[in-house]
């Protein structure tokens, strides 16, 4: 009998995926065709070839010519995301702005309106909150780069071609973004509830202003309470103890419109 160690044959694996630049599901990839997001290429499972729902994004993928390649079930099997259907489309890196990018694209003829994330973990938060910010006009988002969500896919996703819209700064320090803003002379408004917060319909949002969301459940870290020149909170009349970051953010977002289009 040959005793002879024999090295097995590796097995067969399926394509290597860079998720960093991958937007995945029907809705998301057809949003992000739509706000023009540089795809490289679109991959559809077979048994989609012929559905309707498809007609639209393939249509317009067509038109802005990315590329459409159809693939059998392997391929989908070997993609870590469970909510893809059948589409998952790879682009190009996000493309960050920096903080200063960001401060320099203060509108002339109405207040700026920006929104900086301390510390939101939660990709499907931070792509809620990316969404509400871009439908509420908001000027940028700022997010840090360590223990926070970044533009993957899951943000992509949930943010619904909103990200594409939206510039987004990434910074090494929220504090020292905050800093540099209130140099440029933005006020700074953290969401926190208890003492020395006021309700958000009392605060003046009416300015050149950004708003801190804090993560889920710790809120705000209190360096950066410190650096806002005042916080505001949402009155609660149930028992939870918070809200959601993304729920947060919207309320806060659209009470700086509504304040803006009353006056």
């Amino acid at each position: 009998m040959d005793r002879r160690r024999v090295t097995p044959r590796p097995q067969a694996r399926g394509p290597r995926l860079d998720l960093d630049d991958v937007v995945y599901g029907i809705h998301a990839v057809d949003e992000a065709l739509v706000a023009g997001e540089p795809l490289k290429r679109i991959h559809v499972g077979d048994e989609r070839k012929r559905d309707p729902a498809l007609r639209n994004l393939l249509e317009r993928a067509r038109e802005a010519g990315v590329t459409v390649r159809f693939e059998n079930r392997g391929f989908f099997a070997s993609f870590p995301y469970k909510a893809h259907q059948s589409v998952v489309a790879f682009g190009e890196p996000f493309a960050y702005i920096t903080i200063e990018e960001a401060i320099a694209l203060r509108p002339q003829a109405t207040p700026g309106l920006w929104v900086i994330l301390d510390h939101v973990t939660d990709p499907h938060n931070v792509g809620a909150i990316i969404r509400s910010a871009e439908c509420a006009g908001a000027t940028a988002l700022i997010l840090p780069d360590r223990r926070s969500a970044g533009v993957n896919g899951t943000v992509r996703k949930a943010a619904a071609g909103a990200a594409a819209a939206l510039p987004i700064a990434r910074v090494a320090n929220v504090g020292n973004a905050i800093r540099t803003m209130k140099k440029a002379r933005i006020w700074v408004a953290g969401a926190a509830l208890g003492e020395g917060s006021v309700p958000y319909t009392q605060a003046d949002f009416n300015r050149d202003l950004a708003i801190v969301i804090g993560a889920e459940g710790a809120g705000i870290a209190q360096l950066v309470r410190k650096e806002c020149d005042y916080l505001v909170e949402i009155p609660l009349a149930g028992q939870v103890g918070s809200l959601n970051a993304s729920v947060a953010a919207g309320i806060l977002l659209f009470e700086a419109v509504r304040q803006r289009t009353a006056r």
